[in-house]
């Protein structure tokens, strides 16, 4: 009686053991649906607007607000391809100033972190009739980039020659940002490929910190150092801002990139014309 039961356990635990098992395998085998090359139907998240009717502006700046909002919360073919909009991973940067009267300075910035910007505002979403390029204006209320550096040169005459880690923190941050696109034809819809993108600054405040300062001779120097760009942080400011341009520029660049290649223009702006109609006909070489 003892060993039937004692079987009769056996049994069940082995059966146990084939379903979990049985259960990995169908988990393993499921082929994970791709997600697609580009959308042939209006996101629900997104409204349309008509660039040739009265309030397009402020159609088209609620518009880019549920983009920004939709990103933070997650588009599948953009986390494939780009990753998270916040926390989001930014490429390296290969950073070079010369001659300036603040700052000599050449930079690696890698391993970068960029906190923030699922808090953007859209102040402003502009569109040229003419070309179809935009001027947008965004807030952030706080903006931290996290990576490691490399650095050799001077800031505001004081010599650096280092690696570590850096923090910039940056509150208040207003962005101009003013984009340069050109359309092309894909599937039937119009989209926008992003070829350049420039944008310009104001800020409330800045805050920094870069770990093993003169490679770790003085720590005491080292944070002495780090107190006096943060007391006299517009100078710093001012002595960075290439690098932090430059930075912001490539983020808004690839996520826009990222985006505009994935979601048709005509979802954005109905009655945008083919780039037939904006350019002319192509002619045959």
């Amino acid at each position: 009686m003892h060993s039937t039961h004692h079987g009769r356990r056996s049994l069940g635990i082995l059966a146990g053991l084939i379903v979990i098992l049985c259960l990995n395998e169908i988990a393993l085998d499921v082929p994970v649906v791709s997600a697609v090359a580009y959308y042939t139907e209006k996101p629900a998240f997104l409204p349309s607007c008509r660039i040739y009717e009265p309030g397009f502006t402020k159609c088209s700046t609620n518009s880019i607000q549920k983009l920004l909002e939709q990103l933070g919360i997650g588009i599948p073919e953009v986390l494939e391809r780009f990753g998270p909009f916040d926390p989001m991973r930014v490429r390296n940067i290969i950073f070079k100033q010369d001659n300036n009267e603040v700052a000599t300075i050449r930079a690696n910035l890698t391993e970068l972190v960029v906190k923030g910007f699922s808090q953007t505002k859209v102040k402003e979403s502009r569109v040229s009739k003419k070309d179809f390029g935009w001027q947008t204006k965004l807030y952030l209320p706080k903006m931290r980039l996290d990576g490691k550096y490399e650095m050799a040169g001077r800031i505001l005459l004081i010599p650096l020659s280092g690696s570590g880690k850096i923090f910039i923190e940056i509150d208040d941050l207003d962005i101009l940002l003013l984009t340069k696109t050109r359309l092309y034809e894909k599937g039937g819809f119009t989209f926008d490929n992003v070829t350049a993108v420039r944008v310009q600054l104001n800020l409330t405040r800045v805050r920094t910190n870069l770990d093993n300062l003169f490679n770790g001779r003085s720590k005491e120097v080292e944070r002495s150092t780090n107190q006096f760009f943060n007391d006299n942080w517009r100078d710093f400011y001012e002595a960075l801002k290439p690098l932090i341009i430059e930075t912001v520029e490539s983020i808004l660049f690839d996520v826009m990139s990222t985006v505009f290649h994935l979601i048709p223009a005509n979802f954005f702006v109905e009655d945008i014309p083919t780039p037939q109609q904006l350019y002319g006909p192509k002619k045959n070489s």
